[in-house]
């Protein structure tokens, strides 16, 4: 009985293999790709997205050193029509990932403050903005911050990395914070916050104070309370 079975068995599986259908394999390699194609697809996506935030980061990073150091390069004085060429800078830096209107500058003078015992410190003398995100503002204090009390001793910056000017010089601080707009879809790396700090020390410059030569109105200067861009500059 087994041997009937057995043979029977053989004998299905060899006519199944003579079948027509199953010699034919002119249609597999569409099947493959077929099954294929969808995470190949993905794993393409995911490598662009990855190469675009790899690239973002990049060029925020560069923003940032290229703010805080052109902003130090400014010999003798710094002025308000030095700020929107900085700002411009930045702008045409960060073009390729429509970085304007979707971040924030915050460039920030820092000094000693001059006063002694319980008030000595740092201060903000000035600080300047720039960017369309509304989201962001500085990690770090505003303008006028330290100015009489010692609320900036130990300077600005990350804990256990803080930063501060010593004697007459000043350290020109610039945060840039960038809200990343995927290439395909934040379903990859979910909303994303680029953040960058750099900061560098005034060069050849004794005079820190923001100076306005051109007399510009007040109503057109990067102040922190205005969201502009060099598209659409203050008004």
């Amino acid at each position: 009985m087994k041997n009937i079975l057995k043979n029977n068995a053989s004998q299905m599986v060899d006519r199944f293999r003579n079948l027509p259908i199953v010699e034919d394999t002119s249609g597999l390699a569409l099947l493959e790709f077929a099954f294929t194609a969808p995470v190949m697809l993905l794993i393409g996506m995911a490598g662009m997205e990855t190469a675009n935030l790899a690239i973002a980061h990049l060029q925020v990073s560069q923003i940032a050193m290229l703010v805080a150091d052109n902003a130090s390069r400014a010999r003798e004085s710094i002025d308000e029509a030095d700020i929107r060429e900085i700002f411009t800078g930045a702008d045409l830096t960060g073009d390729a990932i429509d970085f304007s209107p979707n971040a924030r500058i915050i460039l920030s003078n820092l000094e000693s403050n001059g006063r002694s015992g319980s008030s000595s410190g740092q201060w903000i003398r000035w600080q300047r903005c720039y960017g369309g995100n509304t989201d962001f503002s500085s990690s770090y204090g505003e303008e006028g911050d330290g100015r009489y009390d010692s609320s900036l001793a130990a300077g600005i910056g990350p804990t256990g990395k803080k930063i501060s000017a010593t004697g007459s010089t000043a350290i020109n601080f610039a945060e840039v914070i960038y809200d990343y707009k995927p290439l395909i879809s934040d379903r990859f790396f979910g909303d994303t916050v680029i953040r960058y700090e750099s900061a560098f020390v005034a060069r050849e410059r004794d005079d820190h104070a923001m100076k306005n030569a051109s007399s510009i109105p007040n109503s057109q200067l990067w102040k922190c309370d205005v969201y502009a861009t060099i598209d659409n500059p203050p008004s």
